[in-house]
């Protein structure tokens, strides 16, 4: 045989040898992997925060599941997911879904979450939106509990101006050249305005409370100012002594020859304080006394207590 014959007859032996080695290691290999499959594993198992180590045959996740007869709930959550292989060591991991309430004005929504908190359950149904200042009871934080119900209140927190009326004051000042009996409104008032800023809270559209700010004058009143005449036309003067007596209870007195209905000017000489009474009756009738004022009346212009004074009666013209 000449020498590159041998040569390339050598090459094919070496290559048959090596796909013979090839052919009896991948044959161990799958007698070792199907040994290692029905071998007992030793799996680390957590439901509900409940740890176990469990010997198994599984090969999945979902053979370890079917194999202990655990049941779950569609809402339920298994990690690794079923499909996964497991080995000696391996760790599964099972979220039970909690069922619950939430409640929200009128509305009551049943949902199955996997969630820890009241805030986070919230979040997680997408028909109720929680605001950053809304209540929920129980609280935000805490944990979620099998049955659990939550109610949830909207809060609103607002400010609000409202305008509020000031009322005017009512002055009087005298004019002596209007006649005593005009008496005239000269200025007229108007009322001013306030206007005050209030922190408001609704809980659910309804308020439940209001806090003031702050006030502030928008509007100045305007006082009223009301004139009343004292010029008062007088005729013939008469002294003697003037009484008193209760009837009428006004500005009123009895004369023994003043028209009836007419007024008359009354001046306590002592002190020279002065009223106007009208006439409606007749008297007094005792020597030099000239008029018998009503007690009212008598009261403007001295002590009830005098009795008699000395006074000057005047016959008002006007």
């Amino acid at each position: 045989m000449k020498k590159g014959s041998k040569k390339i007859a050598y090459l094919f032996f070496l290559t048959g040898l090596a796909i013979l080695f090839f052919l009896i290691f991948h044959e161990s290999q799958d007698k070792n992997n199907k040994n290692f499959a029905s071998e007992q594993k030793i799996i680390e198992f957590t439901d509900e925060n409940l740890d176990f180590e469990l010997e198994s045959k599984a090969e999945t996740v979902g053979d370890f599941l079917a194999e202990q007869k655990i049941t779950l709930r569609e809402s339920d959550l298994v990690l690794p997911s079923r499909e996964m292989k497991i080995y000696s060591g391996s760790k599964i991991i099972i979220f039970r879904a909690k069922d619950i309430t939430i409640k929200e004005g009128g509305k009551i929504f049943e949902i199955s979450t996997l969630q820890n908190t009241v805030e986070q359950a919230i979040w997680e149904n997408k028909s109720v939106v929680l605001g950053e200042d809304d209540i929920t009871n129980p609280s935000r934080q805490s944990l979620i509990k099998e049955g659990m119900g939550i109610v949830v209140t909207h809060v609103i927190i607002k400010e609000e101006i409202k305008k509020q009326d000031i009322d005017f004051k009512t002055v009087s000042n005298e004019d002596d050249e209007l006649s005593w009996r005009t008496k005239k409104v000269t200025q007229k008032g108007e009322k001013g305005i306030k206007e005050i800023k209030y922190k408001v809270v609704y809980h659910d559209n309804k308020e439940i409370s209001r806090k003031i700010l702050e006030s502030n004058v928008a509007k100045k009143p305007v006082e009223e100012i009301v004139t009343q005449g004292t010029y008062v036309k007088t005729g013939k003067a008469h002294t003697g002594w003037g009484t008193w007596y209760a009837w009428k209870g006004g500005l009123f007195a009895a004369s023994p020859w003043l028209p009836m209905g007419s007024y008359a000017k009354v001046t306590n000489k002592a002190n020279g304080k002065s009223v106007i009474v009208q006439i409606n009756d007749r008297g007094p009738f005792g020597a030099n006394r000239i008029i018998d004022l009503d007690k009212v009346a008598f009261a403007k212009i001295s002590s009830i207590g005098a009795g008699v004074i000395d006074v000057k009666v005047e016959e008002v013209l006007n």
